[in-house]
């Protein structure tokens, strides 16, 4: 609840949004709400520094300004290059040894005491420190191509060349189609076996094993060579007759 007096005095009371003037105390915050006046910006709670304050991160010993900047450069000093032990090479005293006629790992330790040989510095570091040794004409980089010609590009060069190649190319082509044409026929599975038909298969039934060896008692033939005869005109009628056994009526082709 207000009292009199701050009504009067017109503390306690929000100001208006809208409206510039303002009664009684100002407050804290109050600039927030506080429509601007025209053509005038708003105005910031925060209060700034003085015109002689100066921004950023000062550094007393290195930041000198622009003339520090200008009349000095730092740079790093080289560091010494440290000495250190290098490792036993192993086996380039392996291959002594060996060529030495040692054997035995007792003789291997004996020539190990006796030429102590140690890996090289260029060796054990993978990148040498200094630089590789390059021509002083050397450029680096690569080679950029000849600038296409505008005379050709307005011509259409690159377009009458490529339909030139298509010309050979089909005209290669041709020649191909006309040699094969020209050729043999292809020779296809139906006709290889037109030339030379399959043997017929031989049906062999199940005898005994102890019948197998048996001569036959009767022999209808007068000799052997009307055996083979007759025996080789059965098998090149099998294929065109009917029947299990090949000896029914001929097939129709």
């Amino acid at each position: 609840m207000e009292t009199r007096d701050q009504r009067q005095r017109g503390e306690g009371r929000s100001p208006n949004p809208t409206d510039t003037t303002r009664l009684g105390c100002a407050r804290a915050g109050e600039e927030l709400i506080l429509k601007p006046k025209l053509g005038k910006p708003r105005r910031s709670s925060y209060t700034l520094p003085g015109p002689d304050f100066s921004y950023g991160l000062y550094i007393h010993r290195t930041d000198g300004g622009v003339p520090e900047a200008i009349g000095h450069w730092h740079t790093m000093k080289p560091r010494p290059a440290l000495l250190r032990k290098m490792p036993r090479d192993y086996i380039t005293m392996n291959c002594s040894a060996l060529k030495a006629g040692y054997t035995t790992a007792h003789e291997f330790n004996l020539y190990y005491k006796a030429k102590d040989i140690h890996r090289k510095a260029d060796e054990e570091s993978r990148i040498k420190r200094g630089p590789p040794k390059v021509p002083a004409d050397m450029t680096y980089g690569i080679v950029s191509r000849p600038s296409t010609s505008f005379f050709d590009l307005l011509h259409h060069k690159y377009k009458e060349l490529w339909m030139e190649q298509q010309r050979a190319t089909a005209v290669i082509q041709r020649e191909e189609k006309k040699k094969l044409q020209k050729g043999k026929a292809y020779e296809t599975r139906t006709t290889l076996l037109r030339k030379h038909p399959l043997p017929a298969k031989e049906e062999s039934f199940w005898h005994l094993p102890r019948l197998e060896k048996v001569g036959p008692h009767l022999s209808t033939f007068p000799d052997s060579e009307a055996r083979k005869k007759a025996f080789s005109a059965y098998r090149s009628e099998m294929p065109v007759r009917c029947g299990p056994l090949h000896q029914g009526i001929y097939t129709t082709s």
